[in-house]
């Protein structure tokens, strides 16, 4: 292109300031002055923070090469262009799972099937490749499964309906060679859902109950294969099953969604971030209010002047419903009520009283904690810690804390007596090694890939709320809080995303699970949307649109631009990144000239050199 006099670099880039980043672009092949200018480091560096509104105390991420590249990751990686829909389910599609792999996942459903399906076809589709229904073993509904570490079996947890309306939990091992069913172990409550310890053995839970507020919960350790429930077990030299840790619990809560996390030294985790940086751009950002989290809305979601006329609306019913009761004569509570009342009271009394009774039970009883087990490993010793992962409670029967228990070399099999370590009368119970209180009702959890953070969604309590019916917990928010773990320091270490909401109470909340790749974390919502974060930035990148609650968003493992999500309005859907969709739909290109000509080249010279 002919050249004249032009624009000196420093007025470019002045103008290129003031463009959008997809204007920058285009001007940039103008001309080769103008192309270097919309590759300049300064440029991309203001477009970035202003662009995402991130707060410019925030460091680039350790891992990226350049300003540009790192926008462009942002802005092209993200798996947010729907590519695909899969209807085969006919009721609530509840959860997800990718194998290892990536080259399979599954999918759990109302309808009581689990599914299997590929994602390595040529033309790049995802197909069924199998369906089992679980209604045959009484099943009301699969709700979760898992792949062992190396894909050759399949975990699947259910809803099992016992006899007088019980239902208690199930799991089946299936294996992925012939589809056949290897296993099926009791699991009690069945939100335990189970997960795999290694290749060959699996975690469950069993329930039960000393008292009316107090329990005890046994989680178990399973070996894959075995044919046998635990009421057939006659061997003791060869177990099937062997207990692992027996565990008192209070107010009526239990031990739910127990999870495995293989904790290495993490000398290189996948997640790299200045946290001090982090809560200062916090605090700024909440001084000026002006750093809000930026959307690709990939939905048809309500105006802003629809949801005001919804909120007018909702004001003049309440309105209008005060109106009513002030015309109503006051009430004064009769006898019967007084009675009532006073039932109550005793009642809150006994339940108050077979609490103090059972710590006093649990204190004297409970074999003591090892401080070492969880405490950090210094650097010369290397040591690999395995951790289990469960939610519980202490105040109530809805899951707050997350309980840790340190799983041992000798734990990891059933070799041994089978129930496990002896213990003599006066250590009846397991202490928990850690507690962490997320303070409100948790309703996810998820690892990140090298097991360094765990991802937990819960939905907050009002700040000083004072709880003093176990049976009765604190009312909670329709936002939902994603905080997240270290557990190499197992201390809260990050300020909480939020962007998704739920809306049912307290008394029916439900599980929203969520999955972490390396640069990513997503998780379903009761508000119709799936939603993608950045690890490092703390900031919502998409949403999903679905037609009903968002219950599940899996990452492949292989690719992290191959996101599924799974909701109640019976679908599965696919998202792909505008780069790989792109990819996707460009022509192969032909062979560049440049390496032809070297070819011909070098046919040539093989000509002289007298060379058929």
């Amino acid at each position: 292109m002919a050249s004249g006099p032009g624009l000196p670099d420093s007025l470019v880039l002045e103008i290129f300031l003031h463009l959008p980043h997809k204007a920058v672009l285009s001007a940039g092949f103008t001309c080769r002055q103008w192309f270097a200018v919309s590759r300049d480091e300064f440029l991309w560096k203001e477009l970035f923070y202003n662009y995402y509104c991130i707060p410019r105390s925030v460091p680039r991420h350790p891992a990226a090469g350049s300003w540009y590249r790192e926008f462009r990751r942002l802005y092209d990686c993200i798996p947010c262009v729907e590519v695909q829909i899969l209807k085969e389910h006919h009721d609530q599609v509840l959860h997800l799972a990718f194998s290892h792999r990536g080259h399979r996942f599954s999918s759990c459903s109302k309808d009581c099937t689990v599914k299997l399906w590929d994602t390595e076809r040529s033309d790049g589709t995802i197909s069924l490749v199998h369906s089992s229904s679980m209604r045959q073993f009484n099943w009301g509904y699969t709700q979760f499964s898992q792949f062992n570490a190396d894909d050759t079996l399949l975990l699947v947890s259910g809803v099992y309906l016992g006899p007088h309306h019980s239902s208690s939990g199930e799991i089946a091992v299936i294996s992925l060679e012939n589809y056949t069913l290897l296993s099926r172990v009791r699991n009690k409550p069945y939100d335990v859902f189970g997960c795999w310890l290694n290749e060959t053995h699996l975690i469950s839970g069993n329930l039960h109950w000393i008292g009316n507020m107090t329990s005890c919960s046994v989680l178990w350790l399973n070996k894959a294969f075995q044919v046998q429930f635990f009421k057939d077990i006659e061997s003791e030299n060869v177990n099937v099953v062997k207990r692992l840790f027996k565990i008192q619990n209070i107010n009526a809560s239990t031990i739910r969604t127990v999870m495995v996390a293989h904790c290495r030294r993490h000398d290189s985790p996948d997640l790299l971030l200045d946290y001090e940086a982090q809560s200062q751009a916090q605090a700024q950002a909440q001084r000026t209010q002006q750093h809000q989290p930026l959307f690709f809305d990939l939905g048809n979601t309500d105006s802003e002047e629809e949801e005001d006329e919804d909120e007018e609306d909702e004001e003049n019913v309440e309105r209008g419903e005060k109106k009513v009761s002030a015309h109503l004569p006051s009430f004064n509570p009769s006898g019967i009520q007084h009675v009532i009342h006073g039932r109550q009271s005793i009642a809150v009394r006994d339940r108050e009283l077979e609490t103090k009774v059972a710590r006093l039970m649990g204190s004297r009883r409970t074999k003591a904690p090892d401080p070492n087990l969880v405490s950090p490993s210094a650097p010369e010793e290397g040591e690999d810690k395995t951790y289990l992962l469960f939610t519980t409670g202490s105040l109530t029967y809805s899951p707050h804390q997350i309980g840790i228990k340190r799983i041992m070399p000798d734990q990891m099999t059933t070799c041994g007596p089978v129930l496990g370590e002896e213990r003599s009368t006066d250590e009846f119970f397991d202490s928990l090694d850690h507690v962490i209180d997320i303070h409100g009702h948790i309703i996810g959890m998820g690892l990140s890939p090298d097991h360094r953070y765990l991802y937990v969604n819960s939905r907050a309590w009002p700040t000083g709320c004072v709880i003093s019916d176990p049976m009765s917990p604190p009312p909670i928010a329709e936002e939902i809080d994603l905080h997240v773990i270290d557990l190499k320091s197992l201390r809260e270490e990050r300020r909480s995303l939020r962007a998704h909401r739920a809306f049912t109470p307290n008394d029916e909340c439900f599980f929203i699970f969520l999955d972490v790749s390396r640069d990513f974390v997503a998780s379903g919502a009761e508000d119709k949307h799936g939603y993608i974060w950045d690890r490092h930035y703390n900031i919502c990148l998409a949403r999903l649109k679905h037609d009903d609650v968002v219950n599940s968003v899996a990452f492949s493992p292989a690719d992290q631009e191959l996101l599924l999500s799974a909701s109640d309005d019976s679908t599965i859907k696919v998202w792909r990144s505008p780069r790989m969709v792109r990819l996707a739909e460009a022509p192969q290109r032909p062979p560049r000239a440049r390496k032809l000509l070297s070819s011909l080249l070098g046919h040539r010279s093989a000509n002289l050199n007298g060379k058929p």
